[in-house]
This record gives structure tokens, sequence and C-alpha cells, in this order.
């Protein structure tokens, strides 16, 4: 069996470190935010698990739809010999590149979960015992020092993730992973797309209450990490749509007017009732508006796939 590398990045304690900061940072300011990374702890990964076989969210079905509609085409753009998954988490929708690659010789997957991590590569060298795995537990918001793996080297960014970063934070992040090419490398990039607002909101507000669920378990991880006493029935799921930005927001409302402690912290956090904290921005993105960014990140976009039904697109981009 070819060899599994697991090599950390990340300090053992920059998640807790992180945390803290996030926190204290997002809960003393005005509005209160939250990130959206914290949702996922065991329990929040499970939800997000369940939202994905949700009727309303269409992404993670529409995705995997231009992947197994496009990997022939893509593995012929761009001949990798190596595949590079920013968030890689269980590398499942990750599968249809690699059966599209048989001359694959390195996947290096990059998450901050170690235990995602170490599954997915046993999964996968089980299934494929060619395959070199040189797994990164990293933050690839933070910038990103890959092994020396061989070429051309195709860098995978699935998920629509790109939308849970405010503009700068995409413009730093692309210019970041444009840093990493080398001429004949590539970028592949999942984007949702605008549509109408009532799809928009449904996919981030079901009618079972799942997403209301996950929503809510980042007060769950606050409490348990941190020693709060957020009670997550004080507070409402809300997603709106923001035309102007065009992306979705989720917030958490507070019910009534409530103190919360954070006692690893040493703060009280007050809320008035109706105060809202933006837990996650989802942003919609157009062709030219992806290309735009792309372009400014010093990158060029070379494809475009969408599903049949035009609801999310995938981009190659190449450094220009």
């Amino acid at each position: 069996m070819s060899p599994f590398l697991l090599t950390r990045t990340l300090p053992e304690d920059a998640t807790d470190a992180a945390l803290r900061a996030d926190v204290l940072h997002g809960l003393t300011r005005m509005p209160k935010e939250l990130q959206p990374k914290w949702f996922y702890d065991a329990r929040g990964s499970e939800l997000f698990e369940e939202i994905t076989r949700l009727p309303e969210y269409y992404p993670t079905r529409a995705e995997r739809e231009i992947l197994i509609a496009r990997a022939p085409e893509i593995a012929a753009a761009t001949r990798a010999s190596t595949l590079i998954e920013l968030g890689s988490g269980s590398s499942e929708k990750t599968r249809h590149l690699l059966d599209a690659l048989p001359a694959l010789h390195s996947y290096v997957p990059v998450d901050v979960s170690e235990s995602a991590l170490t599954l997915a590569a046993e999964s996968l060298l089980a299934e494929r015992p060619g395959l070199s795995v040189h797994a990164l537990i990293a933050d690839f918001t933070r910038g990103l020092a890959l092994p020396g793996t061989p070429g051309p080297r195709l860098v995978v960014f699935l998920g629509g993730t790109i939308g849970n970063l405010l503009p700068g934070e995409r413009t730093a992040f692309l210019t970041s992973v444009h840093s990493l090419l080398s001429p004949g490398d590539a970028l592949l990039m999942g984007t949702d797309l605008v549509k109408d607002e009532a799809t928009l909101v449904a996919a981030y507000d079901d009618e079972q209450g799942v997403t209301a669920a996950f929503n809510k378990n980042v007060l769950s991880v606050i409490d348990r990490e941190l020693g709060a006493d957020f009670d997550p029935a004080d507070f409402d799921h809300v997603a709106v749509w923001d035309s102007e930005n065009e992306w979705v927001e989720m917030r958490l409302r507070a019910r009534r007017a409530l103190t919360a402690k954070i006692p690893e912290l040493d703060i009280a956090v007050s809320f008035e009732a109706g105060e809202e904290i933006r837990t996650e921005i989802s942003a919609k993105f157009r062709r030219e508006g992806v290309r735009g960014e792309l372009a400014a990140a010093g990158m060029e976009l070379r494809h475009w796939w969408t599903d049949e039904a035009e609801r999310f697109a995938l981009s190659l981009a190449v450094a220009s």
C-alpha cells in the first residue's frame, strides 16, 4: 500500500485559541457575529450531512451532478498528477475526480480535523492502494505550504465554501491560492449561483428545522468549549436574502432580553429582544463576477460548467 503521511501545520492548541479569539471579537462588536467554521463539531457535522439530503438544499446534489458529468473533461483539461483539496472533510465528492484521473500520483487533503483526514485517507487507500496520500492539518485561509508532489497539480475547492468569505477575504484567499500555482497547475472551484429568492432562502430554512438546529448548535459549541450558559431555545433561526450583496445571511435572533456569561473569556454578553448574531453569509455568484474575482487574483477562467438546471457552477482557472 502506498504511504499515508499526516503533517500538522497548526499548533495543537490552535483551534482552541482561534475559537476564543473569534468569540471574543465577534460577540463584543456591533452587530454581533460568529464564524461559520464553529458549526462543525461532531454534532454540527452530522446535522450538515442531514441538510445535504434535504429536498430544499440543492447545492450538494447540483455539484455532484456536475462532477459526475464533467470529471473526464476536468481530467483531460488538467492532466493532474497531484490533486490538492482544500477543506476536504470526508473526501466523498472528490472520488469522482479520483476515478477520472487514473494516472494520479498524489492526493493532498487539507482540513483542520485530524480525525476526518485519517478516516478519509484510510477509506481511499483501501480503494486505491496505488495512491500516495499526504494529508495536511491546516487552516487554508491562513496561508498554506504544500508538500513536494509531482505536477501538474489541481487545487480543488468544492461545496461553494468560497461564498462563506466576505469579498475582501475572497480576494486574499484567491491570491493565496494563486501563489501556490505553478505553470500548468489549475484551480477547480465550486460556486452557488444567483437565483430566485424563494429557492435560496428555503435552502437555508428548511421545513423540518434541520438548518435551524445546525445554526443553533454553534451556541452549544460555545457552551461546551468556553463554559458559557447560552440556551439555544432563547434564539430563533433566521435566514434572509441580501439582494444588494447577493448573499444569504443566517442569523440567530434573541427571543427576549438576556445576558449570557462566558467564564473562559471573563465576559458577559447582553442582548436586547430581537437582537441578532450573524453566523454565516453564503454569497451567490454570476459567471462574470467569478471571472473578475479570479482575474483580480491573477488567474484566468478557462472552463465553466453548470448542472442542467444552472443552479451551481464549477470553474476551472489557471495562473494568467
